[in-house]
């Protein structure tokens, strides 16, 4: 198999040393071409050129940034979020699969598969399922005309995304640590937390007043601060359409209550007085009294007034399915692993 290798050699949690690694262990299972970002946004053309020079496979080696842009050039999405694209991707059978090797700090797509998190585990994982065909087609979201694979969010959330963008372009290195603090210091000292912006459009009826903050997720968790999953939406899955969680007031109370709710040992759907909570939906349009943030799979996309969000069912091939692979089999592979870093 023709496989292509987007690496990210500024994502957080791989060193050099354990990229040679894994480049020459799937070396050893498809016929593998590598290739490194050098800017924002250049996976995306690397995946479209995948796609026309017919690859089998792409493979990523990064955060949910590549694996996004990388989605969306295998999809042909738009590279921005300015348009409501209505056309159906192309068949999922006649595009290359997808896997992802965890490289950013948070992989949360990655988790939400229940892959393995380490990246040379994760590549061992990949050559025994190539090895087996293990492969599962999943849902995305669309939100004008761009894909997400497991959220997008409009208000609260997209601020502090893009706060952090611009701290990370002056040099401060990305932590739990470092989102918490911000999102505290957004919500009590930036954040509009007195008219709220949002109307929800369709489905007509949802909500009747307006908010000031929505996520719509397609899969579970939303996010993770280190190790604890974050669930907006618990019940969001890749095999279902899209859900989506509001806020009709963003008082301390309120806020307060569903962050427990949301860190919950047990997930459960936040429940609130001021919250609206949906399951499953196909499509959901939402405008804005004045330009808001917007964030897509944790990737600010700028502000936005109008957003038209979209399930579409069983757009991507992945490889992997979410069980452990046999004992031996996997012992097998690490025993490789251990050979090449000899």
């Amino acid at each position: 198999m023709r496989a292509l290798l987007i690496v990210n050699p500024h994502a957080t949690s791989t060193t050099s040393g354990r990229r040679d690694v894994i480049v020459r262990a799937l070396k050893s299972a498809v016929d593998l071409e590598v290739v490194q970002t050098r800017y924002r946004g250049e996976a995306t053309g690397l995946a479209a050129t995948a796609v026309a020079d017919k690859f089998g496979l792409v493979i990523t080696l990064g955060g949910d940034g590549t694996v996004n842009e990388t989605v969306n050039g295998l999809l042909g999405g738009s590279t921005r979020c300015d348009t409501d694209e209505t056309d159906p991707p192309a068949d999922a059978s006649d595009l290359p699969a997808l896997a992802a090797l965890p490289g950013g700090n948070a992989n949360v797509f990655i988790r939400s598969l229940n892959l393995p998190q380490d990246p040379v585990e994760a590549a061992a994982r990949l050559i025994a399922d190539l090895a087996e065909g293990k492969e599962r087609r999943i849902g995305l979201g669309r939100a004008n005309g761009r894909y997400f694979t497991f959220n997008a969010g409009l208000g609260l959330d997209a601020e502090v995304v893009r706060a952090i963008d611009g701290m990370r372009a002056h040099g401060s290195s990305l932590s739990p640590a470092l989102f918490a603090r911000t999102a505290l210091r957004q919500y009590f000292q930036v954040t509009d937390r007195r008219r709220p912006a949002i109307t929800i459009t369709a489905p007509e009826g949802l909500y009747p007043t307006s908010l000031f903050l929505c996520i719509v997720s397609n899969s579970a968790p939303w996010t993770y601060l280190g190790r604890r999953p974050v669930h907006t939406s618990p019940d969001a899955s890749f095999d279902a359409g899209l859900d989506l969680l509001g806020f009709a007031s963003l008082g301390t109370v309120v806020t307060i209550r569903a962050l427990r709710q949301m860190l919950a040992s047990q997930p459960r759907p936040p429940r609130g007085r001021r919250l609206v909570a949906a399951h499953d939906l196909p499509m959901i349009a939402m405008t804005a009294g004045r330009p808001l943030a917007f964030q897509i799979d944790g990737e600010y996309m700028g502000e936005v007034e109008n957003v038209c969000f979209r399930s579409m069912p069983q757009a991507l091939r992945v490889v992997g399915l979410p069980i452990s692979s046999p004992l031996s089999e996997r012992t097998a592979v690490l025993k490789r692993f251990s050979r090449l870093r000899r």
